[in-house]
C-alpha cells in the first residue's frame, strides 16, 4: 500500500448482483497500492466519518443521494460513479427524471460509462455538468462476463449441476408490484381508502401516466409468469425449474406457487452468473440477466404474452432483443422443451453482437476494471489531488454523517418487516474468510493478486490491500 494513494472506497447495495465483481475491482486496485474499503453501501454511509479520505466509487446519481453525496464531499472525499441500471432503461426524458438530479451529477467528478449508449444517454443530460469527464471504460460486471473469468465459477456451476440435475432458469424482476418493503415499488398503497397511492422508490422521478402504466403491465406479466411456471414444469417433465425472484422482491408469492409443484425450486442464492452457466436455458421477460445470458453463450427466452412496445422494447429492449422472443405459452414450452432437448446454445447474431458492443465496453482487450483505474491513477496520483476542504466543513460534515447514521440505525430496528431485514436480505453476513476464499478463486482465475490481504474494518465493511507492496 502506497501512503500518498487516496484510499478506494466501494460501496456495495446488492451482495449477490454487484459483490464478485467489484472485489475484482478491488483486487486490481490494491495491487496497484490502493488501500480499499469494500462493503454493504448502508454501513460505508455509517463509517464515512471515519474512513481515510479517497475516492468513493457511487453506483448512481439519484435525486434521493443529495445529501450523501454532500457529505461525502464534505469530509474531503471525491466522487466517481456509473450507472448501475445502464443496461436496462427508460426512454431519456424518463430516464434523466428517475435516474438523475442536477444537484447530485454536479458531486461527481468522473463518470465511468458502461458502453458508448450509456455515453451518449448521460451526455445529452440536460443538466450534465460541462466539466464532468465521461471515460468509456466498460464496468467490472462485465469484466465477470468475460470467458478469462469463466473458471471463476466452475466449481459452483459443477455444484449446482450436481445438485439440481438438467434445469431451466426462470429470473423474474417484478419488485415494482412485488416489493420486499412496500416503499420500494412503483407505489406505496394508501392506508386511507379513496386516498391516491404515493409515489414508492422505484417510482421517484417518473412521469405518474407512466408509473400507472408501468404497475399495470408489471402486474400483468407477473400474473403471467405465475400461470406460466407450473404449465413450463409440465412440459419438462425430466427438467427442474429454478426460480431466482430479483433480491429486492417479496419471495413469498413464489414460494407458495413452488409448494403446488414438484420440481420447482426456489432461490436466489448468489452471483446469478453460475446459475446461468449450469442452466440449459433462461426463461425471463425484461430482464438484465439476459443481456449476461447471451455474453456468456447461455439460451434466453423472453416471455411477452403480455407485450407493450413503450415498456417491453423502449424501456427493457435489450434483454428481449438479446433472446428468442415468445408471444404465446404454446410457443414459449416448444421453444424450451427444443432448446433443452438439442442442447442449443444462445441465438446469436451479427446483429445482436453489435446491439451488446454498443452498450458494453471492454468485451476484450484490457480488462473495465484496469480501464477505470488508469483514469483513477491519472486523475488522482496522491491524496493531494482530493479536493481541498477546510476543517470547518469536515467537521460539520462528519456530524452531519454521524447524525444521519444514528436516524438510519434507528429507523433499520423498526418493528415488522424493516429496513435491517431488507438489508439482511440483500447483503448477507459475510466473514473474512469469506472474502479471502473469493479473493483466492480470482488470483487462481486470473494468475494474480498473490499480494492482496483482506482485513475487517468494521461490521459489514472489508479493507484490501497489497501486503508485499507494504513490505517495501
Amino acid at each position: 500500500m502506497r501512503d500518498d494513494k487516496p484510499a478506494l472506497i466501494i460501496p456495495v447495495e446488492s451482495q449477490v448482483r454487484e459483490m464478485d465483481a467489484k472485489l475484482l475491482l478491488a483486487c486490481c486496485a490494491a495491487e496497484r497500492g490502493y488501500r480499499v474499503f469494500i462493503g454493504s453501501r448502508a454501513y460505508v454511509h455509517f463509517a464515512m466519518a471515519d474512513l481515510p479520505v479517497g475516492v468513493y466509487l457511487a453506483k448512481s446519481m439519484r435525486g434521493m443521494s443529495s445529501l450523501m453525496f454532500r457529505i461525502i464531499r464534505g469530509l474531503g472525499h471525491d466522487i466517481a460513479a456509473w450507472e448501475e441500471e445502464a443496461l436496462v432503461h427508460p426512454p431519456a426524458d424518463i430516464f434523466y427524471s428517475l435516474r438523475l438530479s442536477p444537484e447530485t451529477v454536479r458531486q461527481v467528478s468522473h463518470l465511468f460509462a458502461w458502453g458508448e449508449e450509456n455515453r451518449e444517454v448521460m451526455q445529452a443530460y440536460p443538466h450534465f455538468p460541462p466539466g464532468l469527464d465521461v471515460h468509456v471504460t466498460g464496468n467490472p460486471r462485465g469484466d465477470m462476463l468475460r470467458p478469462e473469468l469463466r473458471a471463476f465459477f466452475d466449481d459452483e456451476v459443477r455444484a449446482l449441476r450436481q445438485e439440481f440435475g438438467d434445469f431451466v432458469m426462470i429470473n423474474t424482476n417484478f419488485t415494482d408490484v412485488n416489493p420486499f418493503l412496500p416503499t420500494i415499488g412503483l407505489f406505496v398503497p394508501s392506508s386511507e381508502p379513496g386516498k391516491p397511492e404515493k409515489m414508492g422508490q422505484a417510482g421517484k422521478g417518473m412521469p405518474r401516466e407512466f408509473a400507472t402504466g408501468l404497475r399495470d403491465h408489471k402486474q400483468a406479466i407477473l400474473d403471467d409468469f405465475l400461470a406460466m411456471i407450473p404449465a413450463l414444469e409440465a412440459a419438462l417433465p425430466d427438467t427442474r425449474i429454478v426460480l431466482r425472484p430479483h433480491p429486492s422482491e417479496d419471495h413469498a408469492v413464489y414460494h407458495e406457487l413452488a409448494a403446488r409443484c414438484a420440481r420447482v425450486h426456489v432461490t436466489h442464492r448468489g452471483n446469478v452468473l453460475p446459475w446461468l452457466l449450469a442452466c440449459r436455458a433462461l426463461v425471463h421477460n425484461g430482464c438484465t440477466t439476459a443481456v449476461e445470458s447471451y455474453a456468456m453463450g447461455v439460451p434466453a427466452v423472453a416471455y411477452l404474452a403480455t407485450c407493450n412496445p413503450a415498456y417491453d422494447y423502449d424501456f427493457q429492449g435489450l434483454p428481449n432483443r438479446l433472446s428468442e422472443e415468445c408471444f404465446d405459452l404454446e410457443a414459449l414450452t416448444t421453444t424450451v422443451r427444443a432448446i433443452v432437448a438439442e442442447g442449443r446454445p444462445a441465438a446469436t447474431s451479427a446483429g445482436r453482437d453489435a446491439r451488446i458492443d454498443h452498450f458494453i465496453a471492454a468485451r476484450e482487450g484490457p480488462l473495465a476494471s484496469e480501464r477505470i483505474l488508469d483514469q483513477l491513477d491519472a486523475a488522482y496520483p496522491s491524496r493531494s489531488a482530493l479536493p481541498a476542504v477546510s476543517p470547518i466543513s469536515r467537521a460539520r460534515s462528519a456530524l452531519l454523517a454521524r447524525t444521519k447514521a444514528l436516524l438510519t440505525r434507528l429507523n433499520m430496528n423498526r418493528p415488522g418487516r424493516n429496513r435491517r431485514a431488507y438489508h439482511d436480505h440483500r447483503f448477507p453476513r459475510l466473514e473474512v474468510a469469506d472474502v479471502e476464499a473469493r479473493v483466492r478463486r480470482l488470483g487462481a482465475t486470473l494468475g494474480r493478486f498473490d499480494g492482496v490481504r483482506v482485513g475487517r474494518h468494521s461490521e459489514h465493511i472489508f479493507t484490501l490491500d497489497n501486503a508485499l507492496e507494504a513490505k517495501r
